[in-house]
């Protein structure tokens, strides 16, 4: 028997993605693990159980994850979840940390070696792992799309023989990897494209996907810190909004994406912004899960206002696009995963030297062990130690003691597939922590 790896169904509520592709099963077989997927795992991805089966796992049950070496899922483990894993257990995630501190200590307790694919540094060597990336650009697709079905016209301009149509004007509020896959896909569905962002940089991008991109001359450039933007001045502030609400009157379509890790998403959109629009007009809050962009937009509702105008506030945008998401998701887990294995000796070893390693880790050896998360662990008891497996002696892996240096997250502007964008910091770049300030996108 190789080591083991589990993936369960989600729990979590509005969860349809599976953290395991048939293809990603083939992959990790290779490697030497021995994949069990439960029951139903990926029904609602389009994937059935016997596509899992062909691809070499196991139909297994919740109860399977007790003798999992590693557990690939989409969301944290919750406590109920948490008390089937054995201790020691390597669990990768979106972990979604920030504001969750006790949920990250009750993982220490756990015992389990916790992973957060959101922190995956944006190197070169790591893109194919990058979770926010693969996900964000589905969530600016599918933003569009929802969109479109909310709006009651076309989006085109159509010329007949009984009149034209107008073509609809989109307004796109953030230009990191979600606003650029919005962009351009409202530039393929035919629509008049206007974006904005506070940095200049972005600018370029929007154009290059045949979009206008409009920033007030009194903010120049707000650029920051490892890609994210810098927080404005009162007076950047009060320009940027009054040219934003000029312009939002004149839109069919406003898409807002702004995202800052760790706080609350910033107010892009006022209620009164959204009172100058014409009836029948759309707006998408992709930062809704996080407090929202737009005053008014309540989580997982779609809000009509007074004056006619329809907000949307769908949760988990990838997961309406849950089949490809998860093709997507399940390659980047893979990607990471292939780091930490020994191909000879087909065994799990993690190096915690790893610049990879020490960014995305939050929890191993009953510790939080994340440098903006470590206080949380203050109250911890200690872990049981795992109990000694009896595997072959090829199987082992020696580990070094963790040592967590980097803080990273998703940068406000990245590159959207098949859209262009900003090129990704070298490696050798990647290993200074960056401190950032603001900025951060959906």
């Amino acid at each position: 028997m190789g080591q083991t790896i589990f993936v369960p169904r989600e729990v979590a509520g509005n969860e349809p993605r599976v953290a395991v592709s048939p293809d990603t099963v083939k992959r990790l077989a290779g490697l030497g693990f021995d994949v069990t997927v439960e029951k139903d795992a990926g029904s609602l991805s389009r994937i059935p159980d016997e596509d899992f089966k062909q691809a070499g796992a196991a139909i297994g049950k919740a109860a399977d994850a007790a003798k999992a070496d590693v557990v690939l899922k989409l969301r944290r483990p919750t406590a109920a979840e948490l008390k089937t894993y054995r201790p020691g257990a390597v669990v990768i995630a979106t972990m979604d940390p920030y504001g969750n501190e006790a949920e990250v200590a009750a993982m220490a307790k756990a015992g389990i070696t916790a992973f957060a694919m959101e922190f995956m540094p944006r190197i070169t060597r790591a893109q194919s792992m990058d979770v926010l990336s693969s996900q964000a650009n589905l969530a600016g697709y599918r933003a569009v799309i929802d969109a479109a079905a909310e709006y009651d016209r076309a989006l085109p301009m159509m010329m007949t023989a009984a009149g034209t149509v107008p073509a609809a004007k989109v307004f796109v509020m953030g230009a990191g990897v979600a606003g650029l896959q919005a962009i351009a896909t409202a530039r393929r569905l035919g629509a008049v494209v206007t974006a904005t962002d506070v940095r200049a940089a972005a600018g370029e991008q929007v154009a290059s996907l045949g979009a206008k991109f409009i920033m007030t001359d009194a903010l120049k450039d707000a650029s920051g810190e490892g890609g994210y933007a810098r927080e404005l001045t009162d007076d950047e502030k009060k320009a940027q909004g009054e040219l934003v609400a000029d312009h939002i009157a004149k839109q069919d379509i406003v898409i807002t994406t702004a995202l800052i890790p760790g706080r609350p998403a910033p107010r892009l959109v006022s209620a009164q912004m959204v009172k100058s629009m014409r009836p029948g007009s759309v707006i998408v809050d992709l930062a809704v899960e996080r407090g929202g962009n737009v005053e008014g937009a309540k989580a997982g509702e779609v809000v009509t206002t007074a004056n006619g105008v329809k907000i949307l506030g769908h949760l988990n945008v990838p997961g309406r696009v849950a089949a490809s998401a998860s093709l997507l998701y399940a390659r980047n887990l893979f990607a990471f995963l292939e780091t930490m294995v020994d191909k000879e000796k087909q065994a799990l070893a993690i190096d915690f030297e790893d610049e990879l390693v020490k960014a995305t880790m939050l929890t191993h050896d009953g510790a939080v062990v994340h440098p903006n998360f470590a206080g949380s662990a203050k109250d911890v008891e200690p872990a049981p130690k795992a109990a000694p497996k009896k595997t072959p002696a090829r199987r082992r892996a020696a580990t070094k003691p963790a040592s967590p240096e980097l803080q990273q997250g998703e940068p406000a502007s990245g590159k959207a597939a098949g859209t262009g964008g900003a090129k990704r910091r070298s490696t050798a770049s990647a290993r200074k922590p960056a401190t950032r300030k603001s900025g951060g996108e959906a």
